[in-house]
């Protein structure tokens, strides 16, 4: 559970800094960011492409054009399940919540908490790397997660004060139930049939489209792509 770890420490630490500066960053500063947070995204996946695709030529070609398949046919099932949809939904609640104007205290701190649970929460880039945690150990997705959430959390915080760095605690307990599901249910399922290297490497492929998404490239609907996770090993499987 150390990407769960770093993702809640990157929220505090983020509450934290926000609290202490009060002056926002600059543009200059959030796209030198942007930038860096997009390439460690790309590297991570293709980190992940690069650990999973083993054996010889053909042997890789075939991995890989699974795991291509799986991504495109996670995609169309996303659709059909209205994922994105789904998550639009959540992000404009959440959005509803931040915008909306105080009315007193109470319900501002409230309405800061569970604006951030929701946003970090559902957040694609999450999920996928509390899988990718799980079944291997690789944090790296969500400690980039753990910065980008921090350098939200700066100014959620002058908004709602210290209580939205609350949101810390749902997100950790989330991500590590994934993470443990992953580990300990999960993980034993797909190394007894020679099945985990297929979700790695099509995690590894679903976290290049979240870096089109950082880089501003072109707008990708990436909860869309999470079932290609559950079927890359269903291909492998059936292609054997």
């Amino acid at each position: 559970m150390n990407g769960a770890f770093l993702n809640a420490l990157g929220i505090l630490t983020g509450a934290l800094f926000g609290l202490v500066w009060r002056t926002p960053l600059s543009a200059r500063t959030q796209n030198f960011f942007r930038r860096a947070l997009g390439a460690a995204v790309v590297f991570s996946g293709l980190r992940l492409v690069w650990l999973h695709v083993n054996g010889s030529f053909p042997a890789c070609a075939k991995q890989m054009f699974i795991a291509f398949l799986a991504v495109v046919l996670g995609n169309w099932a996303g659709r059909l399940l209205r994922l994105q949809k789904m998550s639009n939904r959540l992000g404009r609640f959440a959005g509803n919540l931040i915008k909306s104007p105080p009315a007193g205290p109470p319900r501002k701190s409230g309405d800061g908490f569970t604006a951030c649970t929701i946003l970090f929460c559902a957040a694609p880039l999450g999920l996928l790397g509390a899988v990718t945690d799980g079944l291997t150990g690789d944090f790296y997705l969500l400690a980039v997660k753990a910065v980008m959430d921090a350098l939200a959390m700066t100014g959620f915080v002058k908004i709602f004060g210290w209580s939205s760095a609350l949101s810390a605690f749902p997100v950790f307990l989330f991500l590590g139930a994934v993470t443990l599901a992953g580990q300990f249910y999960a993980k034993p399922l797909l190394d007894a049939h020679g099945l985990a290297d297929s979700v790695n490497v099509a995690g590894g492929l679903i976290a290049c489209f979240i870096a089109l998404v950082i880089f501003e490239i072109r707008k990708v609907e990436l909860a869309n792509y999470l079932p290609g996770l559950a079927l890359a090993p269903l291909l492998t499987w059936l292609w054997k």
